[in-house]
């Protein structure tokens, strides 16, 4: 039978069996089940097939291998038994103990940064995308260059890390990837400028934007296409949606809004991936609201969210931003449980619970969402000529209005607007 060392890069492809393997540092906030379920998951978003999942106690990482000899041995072993072609760690590991793993389980070893990174690579659609996620690469690879499987050495195309790096990455140096990356990061700032351009447009229409965010395979786009009837991708699957979709909506009391559904965050995202993605992820930065949708039905729901304000924080989303939770998924939720989340979210201004799936309590996610974008408005008393028919349309469109009165000559209108539209309405002459 021949041994790891021996095979072809090329079997390191779709179908690929693979073992997960956490290494529980003891971290309370996390269900192990869970993780080990969502690593899977990320795992099978590339194809792999996942045979074996196992979690390893670790008191102290070892800087050699991270886990234990013993667990290493033990590890080895099943990777024999399930001929697996891939070990797939929930960790982040160093370059050594990458290479160290390699060489005692005799098969390709990749960490959880590397394999969000592959799912990154397989999924971006769009130019910005593929340069945020070559440069995300790069950053990566730049202490990764000297590897110890020299038969995996051999270009196949693109860049991935199941196939290895590939010989243009180890026969480049360290500065003809600084010269890569700084190029990458010219044409990112292009696309940063001219999504800057475009944001500046909608600011000043003006019309809000509203941002979706949340734990990846929260229900993102599902409720996106329930609330614009767009035909994003929605499926049960970790990082289903990359690149950022913008439609208009109507709300109550608003002429139109931007509804924006983002890249979903994960636990340990890799920061060279908030760095690139960081040209993404201004439109939540400079969100007029945020909506925080969470899968209510998630064990780690209370970890999950704690990962996605991490990394507004780090993207830096203001702590003023207008802001609430979304808890999706209630049709998951026994009857008990969904009755329990229900009413929790009922007592609170904060939250609204839903089921993007079904539909439950989406009129209701609606009416808060136009209440939080409506609440600076003032009401005002304007009267317009009886035949400005064009104005009279312009504030039903525009704002809330609430009644009118009239005689021959003048009609008067109790209408609820925003400053800016206000001042809007009143220069429309000018």
């Amino acid at each position: 039978m021949s041994s790891g060392f021996e095979r072809d890069r090329d079997e390191f492809t779709r179908g690929t069996r693979a073992i997960v393997v956490l290494p529980d540092q003891g971290d309370a906030s996390r269900d192990v089940d869970a993780r080990l379920e969502e690593t899977a998951g990320l795992a099978a978003a590339i194809g792999v097939e996942v045979v074996e999942r196992i979690a390893y106690r670790v008191r102290q990482a070892k800087p050699a291998t991270l886990i234990g000899s013993g667990q290493v041995e033990l590890l080895a072993t099943q990777v024999r038994m399930e001929e697996a072609g891939l070990v797939v760690f929930d960790a982040s590991l160093s370059p050594i103990q990458q290479r160290n793993l390699e060489k005692a389980l005799e098969t390709k070893v990749i960490d959880r940064t590397g394999l969000i990174l592959e799912i990154f690579g397989e999924r971006a659609a769009t130019a910005e995308g593929r340069l945020q996620v070559e440069l995300a690469h790069l950053d990566y690879q730049a202490g990764r260059l000297v590897r110890s499987w020299t038969h995996l050495e051999r270009q196949r195309g693109g860049f991935g890390f199941l196939g290895g790096p590939g010989e243009t990455q180890i026969e480049a140096d360290r500065r003809l990837i600084r010269d890569r990356m700084a190029r990458l990061r010219r044409e990112l700032e292009q696309v940063s400028r001219t999504r800057g351009l475009h944001r500046e447009r909608r600011q000043r229409a003006p019309w809000p934007v509203i941002a979706l965010v949340g734990y990846t395979n929260a229900g993102k786009s599902t409720l996106f296409n329930r609330l614009t009837g767009a035909d994003v991708m929605a499926e049960d699957l970790l990082f289903a949606t990359l690149d950022p979709t913008l439609r208009q909506i109507q709300l109550p009391g608003l002429d139109k809004a931007i509804l924006s559904d983002t890249v979903g965050f994960v636990s340990d995202l890799p920061t060279q991936l908030v760095a690139a993605f960081k040209a993404t992820l201004e439109e939540v930065v400079s969100a007029d609201l945020l909506v925080h949708v969470r899968d209510i039905a998630h064990p780690d729901t209370e970890a999950q969210r704690a990962d996605v304000e991490a990394v507004l924080a780090e993207i830096g989303v203001d702590d003023d931003t207008p802001r609430f939770e979304v808890w999706n998924k209630l049709d998951l939720l026994d009857a008990d449980t969904h009755d329990e989340i229900a009413g929790e979210a009922a007592r609170r201004d904060d939250v609204v619970a839903i089921s993007a799936l079904s539909g439950e309590g989406v009129q209701n996610l609606i009416d808060q969402v136009a209440a939080k974008l409506t609440d600076a408005h003032r009401r005002y008393s304007i009267k317009l000529d009886a035949g400005d028919g064009a104005g009279a349309a312009w504030l039903h469109a525009h704002g809330e209005v609430f009644g009118s009165s009239s005689d021959d000559l003048v009609t008067t209108y109790d209408v609820r607007l925003s400053e800016a539209d206000y001042d809007r309405f009143i220069r429309r002459d000018a």
